[in-house]
Parts: structure tokens; C-alpha cells; sequence
């Protein structure tokens, strides 16, 4: 495995999360990608978006489907101003690039959110460190690994 998928494998392991981190024989950079590869509806799909909250950095863990509402965030968390990170800020907060970026296994605590519409899905799919990589969970243990809070992203 990819040293991020092993990053991502030992947080996991580490929060107790019975999950494991598989390679793809495609990239699923995409939540189209990852459900068309995975079989599955896009709105399973849990991507990990970072933003930029009053210049720090936060993890939304949303649903495929969703389009996340920055103003509702920011409402929500109690912030003035929510952009969407760069690729330098995300790799930075992060260790992973986008397409890959996985729930756990970051240099450092980062705010997690999470879309509570990932709820209505029996299993659901987060990239596991590499754009090739899905570690399948559920909502409980993405919750769990990630101590993320639940919310309304839209």
C-alpha cells in the first residue's frame, strides 16, 4: 500500500473503526468517479472538502449529492467567512491531494464536519489517502474516526 493508505489504515485502526483502506484499479478522484467504480448512488459518496474558516482550516465530510452551502457553514460553526481551500492550503492541512483526501489520518486535529445526509446510506465510501483509494464505513464510524460533528451542509 501507499504510505498515505497506511497513514489512513492506522488512524482507523487507532479510533477502533473496523475499516479497510483497498486500491482501485481506477482513480475514483470524483465522487461520479468513486460511485461509477463502487456501484453505488453518487449521494454515498463522502467527500472530504476542506475550507478555509476565518483563515483556518476545516474538514466538511459531505455527501456526493450535496453542494455544500458556504454560508449555511459558516452560519453553522460560527464563523464570518467560509472559501473553499486551495490545493496548497488542502495538502497542507490535510497530507493528502485532492481527489485523495481521507477523513483521518491528517498531520494535525482538524474540525470535522459532517453531512448528516451520509446518515440515510447503510455504507458509505471516503477516499483513503490516494486518488485510487476508498475505504468503505459507516456513518457511526465516520463519525467516530473522525470525532466530526454532525450537520446541515445544504
Amino acid at each position: 500500500m501507499h504510505p498515505s493508505n497506511v497513514r489512513v489504515q492506522a488512524a482507523l485502526d487507532a479510533a477502533g473503526v473496523t475499516a479497510d483502506v483497498r486500491r482501485l484499479p481506477e482513480s475514483t478522484h470524483t465522487a461520479a468517479a468513486a460511485a461509477e467504480v463502487l456501484g453505488c448512488e453518487i449521494g454515498a459518496i463522502a467527500n472530504s472538502l476542506v475550507f478555509m474558516a476565518d483563515h483556518s482550516p476545516v474538514l466538511v465530510m459531505a455527501s456526493g449529492a450535496a453542494k455544500v452551502d458556504t454560508h449555511l457553514l459558516a452560519e453553522v460553526i460560527s464563523v464570518t467567512e467560509v472559501r473553499k481551500a486551495t490545493p496548497e492550503e488542502v495538502r497542507a492541512a490535510t497530507g493528502f491531494p485532492i481527489g485523495g483526501v481521507a477523513p483521518v489520518g491528517h498531520p494535525g486535529p482538524l474540525p470535522t464536519w459532517i453531512d448528516v445526509d451520509l446518515e440515510h446510506f447503510p455504507e458509505i465510501w471516503a477516499a483513503g489517502g490516494t486518488p485510487d483509494s476508498i475505504v468503505g464505513l459507516t456513518y457511526l464510524a465516520l463519525v467516530t474516526a473522525t470525532g466530526g460533528t454532525p450537520i446541515r451542509v445544504r
